[in-house]
């Protein structure tokens, strides 16, 4: 399939942007200003005041001398940038590959996409309609090569298509301007009466390159598509990713369900075939005031399950906002993973980690009750408690080493030991009792000490002597002492853990 890009040329720019905030404006001459080496000159105009004479870099003094009412206004400086880039982030519900084309176009790269709206004329045609209908004037052309799009939208009217693989011919009764060559070399052309292409587009490269320079065979081998000019699009499109647009505006929760059904069956379909699964996605709606609403899932394992995603999704579909409808669903999956299938086994069915309800369910409660409910933890290579567990990536982590078993380690361990008063013998005895958040504890059964010291190579202090305490309740606790016993220092007990 042949690449297809569209040119979109807004006229009249920074002017329409200004007559859209202030109607007004829209029948009288209007200009803004700019500062230029010292002197204002005219920065834009509108479609009136250029009827009326008034071009673009004209000293604004002139301009006012040729139309005594015209109506000045400053030029904000970026706002062609910061136009040209909301306008392209508006225009990827057509194309998810969009990039600015300064000062005054888009590019899109069409391709794969036209027939969503049934066909190249009517996707050029809605596009335009509905910036026109925004209050832009534009043009817009589609071809195989970008130059010859950008040509088109700017010297034919109405909304010229180029055939694939005729761009020779769409160039031949253009002007050289029309290959976006530098103001110089048009000088030079135009004193040689090189009016149109037809007339150098077949001379020898040798006398081209010596007479105008490189950048005119760079130009006309873009246009003919024998040298590749890549976009660079606003936003990086994502490698997995699936779009469904509408032809009529979607309101209802069943139709944005229906939707994406849809688009999940065509996105697992590509990553079975690709032999991936799903660990995050992103499900997008483009509205049709231009507001985009989305809500994300994630999984544990990668998942490759319509059905199972498609529950992931349901548990927010309320939190979508159709408001005056939604135009366009955009699926995408930033991030994959490579799917083992797991191996069914014949007489026996271990369970555990492996089984996938097991990950559906984890996905399920995280759905509903938020993914830091959840928590699975694996054993660390260190020995100080608060280095010895670490949270997992993902289910199917693997420890690094086996867990402690040959000595008592609490249930819950706090995030960091809180201090307890304690009575209790010297120097090596475990707590008669303690007090704890405003309750005493006394002590039935202990057993300790167990001396855990710091590992000295990742930084200092005391050692702990750590005991495994009962209350007369029958509750156990994990306590210690930080360093040696001190007469003077009576604050150097702690809790760090609970039993079950």
């Amino acid at each position: 399939m042949s690449r297809r890009y569209v040119s979109i040329w807004f006229r009249y720019l920074l002017t329409d942007r200004f007559s859209i905030r202030r109607p007004d404006l829209r029948s009288k001459p209007f200009v803004l200003r700019a500062s230029e080496h010292g002197r204002m000159v005219v920065a834009a105009v509108n479609a009136v005041a250029r009827q009326q004479g008034i071009t673009t870099g004209m000293p604004l003094a002139d301009a006012r001398a040729l139309v005594p009412g015209l109506a000045v206004m400053d030029n904000p400086p970026e706002l062609c940038d910061r136009l040209l880039k909301a306008l392209g982030e508006w225009c990827i519900r057509y194309t998810p590959v969009t990039a600015v084309d300064p000062p005054e176009g888009l590019i899109l790269d069409a391709s794969g996409c036209a027939h969503l709206w049934g066909g190249e004329e009517a996707y050029l045609k809605d596009i335009v309609t509905r910036l026109r209908t925004a209050g832009y004037e534009v043009r817009a052309a589609m071809a195989d090569t970008i130059g010859v799009a950008w040509a088109m939208a700017r010297f034919r009217e109405g909304y010229p298509i180029v055939p694939s693989g005729e761009q020779t011919t769409a160039l031949l009764p253009l002007p050289p301007s029309a290959l976006r060559l530098e103001a110089q070399t048009l000088i030079r052309m135009h004193k040689l009466g090189l009016l149109k292409i037809r007339q150098f587009i077949s001379m020898p490269r040798a006398a081209l390159r010596r007479r105008f320079g490189t950048q005119l065979l760079t130009r006309i081998d873009q246009a003919l598509g024998l040298e590749a000019e890549i976009p660079v699009p606003l936003q990086p499109p994502e490698l997995f990713q699936e779009r469904l647009p509408c032809l009529e505006p979607i309101l209802t929760a069943t139709g944005i369900s229906i939707a994406l059904e849809r688009l999940l069956e065509m996105l697992c379909t590509r990553l079975q075939q690709e032999g991936k699964g799903l660990r995050t996605g992103v499900f997008k709606c483009h509205r049709v005031d231009g507001a985009v609403v989305q809500i994300s899932i994630g999984t544990t394992r990668p998942s490759q399950q319509p059905a199972h995603l498609f529950h992931l999704f349901a548990l927010k579909i309320a939190q979508i906002e159709p408001d005056m409808g939604i135009e366009l669903f955009v699926l995408e999956a930033p991030q994959v993973e490579d799917a083992i299938p797991s191996q069914d086994t014949m007489w026996s069915h271990t369970g555990g980690l492996e089984d996938p309800g097991v990950s559906e369910l984890i996905d399920r409660l995280a759905g509903k009750l938020g993914p830091e409910v959840i928590r699975r933890y694996l054993p660390a290579e260190h020995y100080w408690p608060e280095r010895s567990v670490k949270p997992a990536s993902r289910l199917e982590e693997q420890p690094e080493r086996p867990w402690e078993t040959g000595r008592p380690r609490p249930v819950r361990l706090l995030r960091q030991p809180e201090s307890i008063i304690v009575s209790a013998p010297i120097p090596d005895y475990p707590p008669m009792l303690f007090r704890y958040q405003g309750k005493v504890h006394a002590i039935c059964k202990a057993d300790g000490p167990e001396r855990i010291e710091r590992e000295w190579w990742l930084d200092g202090g005391d050692h702990r002597d750590y005991y495994c305490v009962e209350d007369e309740e029958g509750r156990r606790y994990w306590v210690f002492r930080s360093g040696h016993y001190d007469e003077e220092n009576k604050d150097c007990w702690f809790i760090h853990g609970f039993f079950a």
